[in-house]
């Protein structure tokens, strides 16, 4: 398998990781608002630190982009970076909903190669390797996963505290073919649509960044989905604007791009 080494450092340091933000899960955090209004706790930050001391030791040539940690612009320069949301869906973690991600990818020459999204509450982890397809760990067996052919009955996933008018109104716009409309936190929204789970995520606001998508990206697009922006073209990464301005969706299919 190609990446496989990078692949099995970062399950290893996800399973390390996972392990510190569940005590902290059950133990009690104190929650901060940073510069963009978002939530930060130890739990976010200690996460941060526990993945880039193993993969920097590892991978000590790779460059890093972090939610939690100073961005370095000599990244820019590397073809290849680690891009990681140390908790994704900090929201959904104070809420304690279980629905929050540690999220852990590779770019290489700005396109996603590998992405490893682990759901600490559950146990579950989904991952997605380029050329080798996407998988889900569940209670300890390996399967492989694949976003379903599904052109009507569609299901879509919708934020759980961040709704937005114009999915409404999309949704209400193609209710002849989407039927469904849950509630599902962070990347989970993705890793379901490469289960086959269901079939479109809208984010049609401009507020996420490159580590909030770029696992789960891998895990969709190597099940044989697509996520794209709303001008049809991928999500490149390790650029100098780490916003994800355009938006984008989810798909299982090509033919669901209802907009």
């Amino acid at each position: 398998m190609q990446y496989e080494k990078e692949l099995n450092a970062a399950l290893e340091a996800g399973l390390k990781a996972k392990a510190t933000v569940m005590k902290y899960y059950h133990e009690g955090f104190h929650v901060e608002i940073k510069g963009d209004n978002s939530p930060v706790t130890e739990a976010d930050k200690a996460s941060d630190k526990i993945i880039r001391d193993y993969l920097g030791e590892r991978f000590p040539d790779y460059a890093f982009l972090t939610e939690e940690s100073v961005d370095n612009k000599d990244r820019l320069k590397n073809d290849y970076v680690r891009i990681i949301d140390p908790v994704d869906g900090t929201e959904d973690f104070v809420h304690k909903d279980d629905m929050f991600t540690i999220n852990i990818a590779l770019a290489y020459k700005h396109k996603v190669v590998l992405g490893v999204v682990f759901i600490p509450a559950t146990g579950d982890i989904y991952y997605g390797v380029e050329g080798s397809g996407s998988f889900k760990i569940h209670d300890g067996n390996t399967t492989k996963i694949h976003v379903n052919d599904k052109l009507t009955d569609l299901t879509v996933l919708t934020s759980v505290y961040h709704p937005a008018i114009k999915d409404v109104k999309t949704i209400e716009k193609y209710k002849d073919r989407i039927k469904h409309v849950k509630k599902i936190g962070s990347s989970i929204k993705g890793c379901y649509i490469a289960e086959g789970k269901a079939e479109i995520t809208y984010r049609f606001e401009d507020g996420t960044k490159e580590w909030d998508t770029a696992a789960f990206q891998a895990v969709v697009e190597n099940a044989g989905g697509l996520v794209i922006k709303f001008n049809g073209q991928p999500i490149e990464y390790n650029r100098e604007d780490v916003y994800n301005r355009d938006g984008y969706i989810v798909l299982n299919r090509r033919e669901n791009f209802l907009i």
